[in-house]
């Protein structure tokens, strides 16, 4: 009997050491992921950072003029966020407003305001936005290097050179010059730029049916930088990129010549040929957080990107403001 008692007191112990390593080792499983969760030693921050990474898309379109300064943000952002993609297309203000309308876009770029019908549609369609100033921008005449004999031009000259069933050769806008042809390079009509011509110069009149038309004003500037007796006009940046090759045209608006430049263009009196730039954000896109990175991204380094492409910046208060608004719609 007293052997029996024994081996049930050794038996009793083991099973009692192993209840106690079992609870033990879960404990200390359990005491293991506690800290894990709660200690400081790295390890649940870098599960968040891994889970709070921005992936995704920022679809966005439009203005070829605006296009340089998109580019840049989207490059510099990539750095910063690499999975998130951010592509910039170059439909022209108008072709980017259609995608935007049919809700293809989370951003469209324009180099002029959004029209009446244009906003209409987009509230027909449901969509909700907000328009976001980007730069100041000095749409700029340009002529070859060879051309020796344009030093300056009138809003009225430019009238005549480009208004259907005006000047057909440089004699035809002064007594002086060459009587050759004039070989015009314009913005296709889906472009801002266009837009803002066709209300400062033409006046709402055809444009002269002669002139070669292109969305890409990479096109407009290698079609001038051919010919000794043709013409273009585009955004200041494609010619401060292309400065070695053109020459850029002083227009006279009745205060005497005055040619593009960050100043002039800032101050107004590169008149009437200064503008703003603008991209017109989707406000249901914000709710995506990579978008509403982007495009704070975008509204903090715009002005920094701007001048590094040839434009001008806003104020830093302009710039204030935008935040604001982007803040509020996204309900920050």
């Amino acid at each position: 009997m007293l052997l029996a008692l024994v081996a049930v007191m050794v038996f009793a112990v083991a099973c009692g050491e192993g209840e106690t390593d079992e609870t033990d080792d879960t404990g200390s499983t359990e005491e293991d992921g506690t800290e894990e969760e709660t200690s400081g030693d790295g390890s649940e921050e870098e599960v968040s950072a891994e889970e709070g990474e921005l992936t995704g898309e920022v679809a966005i379109d439009g203005s070829s003029t605006v296009f340089p300064i998109m580019e840049a943000i989207s490059e510099e952002y990539t750095k910063e966020e690499p999975d998130v993609q951010a592509p910039v297309g170059v439909s022209g203000s108008g072709g980017g407003f259609e995608k935007f309308i049919a809700g293809e876009t989370d951003l469209s770029n324009a180099s002029r305001e959004i029209k009446d019908e244009e906003a209409e549609a987009l509230e027909e369609n449901g969509i909700d936005y907000f328009e976001i100033p980007l730069a100041y921008d000095g749409l700029s005449v340009v002529v070859s290097q060879e051309n020796d004999f344009v030093d300056h031009l009138t809003v009225e000259e430019l009238k005549q050179i480009w208004v259907d069933g005006g000047a057909e050769t440089w004699n035809d806008v002064r007594d002086e010059w060459p009587e050759e042809p004039i070989e015009r390079f314009a913005p296709g009509t889906d472009s801002g730029t266009f837009d803002y011509w066709n209300e400062v110069i033409l006046e709402d009149e055809d444009i002269n049916r002669n002139a070669q038309m292109s969305e890409d004003d990479n096109v407009l500037v290698t079609g001038v930088q051919g010919s000794q007796y043709a013409t273009a006009f585009f955004g200041y940046a494609y010619y401060a990129e292309n400065k070695d090759s053109l020459k850029v045209v002083p227009v006279d608006n009745g205060d005497g010549p005055v040619e593009p430049s960050e100043e002039t263009i800032n101050d107004g009196s590169y008149a009437p040929l200064s503008r703003p730039l603008f991209t017109y954000v989707k406000e249901e896109s914000l709710q995506e957080p990579q978008v509403l990175d982007y495009v704070k991204f975008l509204n903090e380094n715009a002005g920094d990107m701007a001048l590094e492409v040839g434009y001008v910046n806003l104020t830093e208060e302009e710039y204030d403001e935008n935040m604001e608004k982007i803040e509020e719609v996204a309900g920050e």
